[in-house]
């Protein structure tokens, strides 16, 4: 990786997997899974309106204050996979919490540059959580050991939700949102505890961003069409255009297009609707970056322009799915909170 590759996570994404010397070095073992988290434990989150960490930051706080002292609203996080076996210690199944590496790695990265996003809207609170190795998106022979580690994660995942309800929302209206692994157990915590039972009542909208949704994957729920719409979910997977165009996609794979906020097909967003990516340095905002539109389920997008971006010649934005569209989703993030209150 150069030091002017611009997305903060995953930097060998579709390297990382093919790599032997990344992979878990033995079977998965429920023995060998590190312990479970306590979650009264600050330490144990990575993001909390109750102690100062990146969540908080803003990159530029003129144009984006953050707000969550008194905001009515609060955003549950679920950061993505940063646990990817670059170290000769990370070759288990799942992290350990207390892998201070990896820690530092997910704050540094997503906490920073994606939960950020949210802390206009909400109070932000974001899990560390025994999130599964990179490999079981991956592999084909270790099916059965990808799927405990996933389940391992989502107890988790779950067990910081369920703390957060308990003792922190107090019957706060709540944004759900996350990323890649994060977006598959944010999708589960829908399907589980919150679509068609009462808790349903306080949720604001969705964000399972960097995660495929089928059409029919929740029984109720509905995609989000407008900008204001309440009690629906966004998600979106982006690719560059031409090769995205090329991908053999499954059109009832759901995205919104995060400047339009609707999820038509083949409706072209130009990036002038772009309020501003934030990709490196932090402190930076590049409006205009890049366009949106969905086609046959995923987020198409130009190259985007930014410091550095001559160097860049991925074709997979999954690293960049939020940050390309960091200040527009930050403020449809805060439109959805007002309408809440509203309604």
């Amino acid at each position: 990786m150069t030091k002017f590759h611009p997305f903060w996570l995953l930097p060998a994404l579709l390297a990382l997997h093919s790599c032997a010397s990344v992979k878990p070095k033995t079977a998965f073992d429920a023995a060998k899974v590190p312990p479970a988290p306590d979650y009264s434990l600050m330490e144990n989150w990575a993001a909390h309106p109750d102690k100062e960490d990146p969540a908080d930051m803003s990159p530029d706080p003129s144009l984006s204050p953050d707000l969550q002292k008194d905001a009515p609203v609060d955003v549950f996080f679920l950061h993505p996979t940063t646990y990817t076996g670059a170290l000769r210690h990370q070759r288990n199944w799942n992290a350990s919490i207390t892998d201070e590496r990896t820690n530092r790695k997910t704050d540094n990265g997503t906490i920073q540059y994606q939960a950020s996003i949210f802390n206009g809207a909400g109070r932000v609170f974001a899990p560390r959580y025994r999130q599964a190795h990179l490999h079981v998106f991956f592999t084909k022979k270790d099916t059965v050991a990808a799927k405990k580690a996933l389940e391992v994660a989502y107890a988790d995942a779950k067990a910081a939700f369920q703390h957060y309800l308990k003792y922190w929302n107090n019957g706060r209206p709540f944004i759900l949102a996350g990323h890649s692994q994060g977006g598959l157990h944010t999708k589960t915590l829908l399907q589980q505890l919150v679509e068609d039972k009462d808790l349903e009542q306080q949720l604001v909208s969705a964000y399972i961003v960097g995660w495929p949704v089928a059409e029919k994957e929740f029984r109720k729920l509905k995609p989000c069409e407008k900008p204001d719409q309440v009690d629906c979910y966004c998600t979106w997977r982006t690719w560059e255009r031409r090769f995205g165009q090329r991908l053999k996609e499954d059109q009832k794979t759901v995205c919104t297009n995060p400047l339009l906020w609707h999820t038509k097909p083949n409706e072209y967003a130009a990036k002038s609707l772009n309020k501003g990516a934030v990709i490196r340095p932090f402190n930076r905002i590049y409006p205009q970056s890049t366009d949106a539109e969905v086609h046959k389920g995923i987020l198409l997008a130009s190259k985007p322009k930014f410091k550095g971006s001559a160097l860049f010649f991925s074709k997979n934005y999954h690293p960049g799915d939020f940050n390309l569209y960091y200040m527009n989703v930050r403020e449809n993030a805060q439109t959805r909170a007002r309408a809440f209150s509203r309604r």
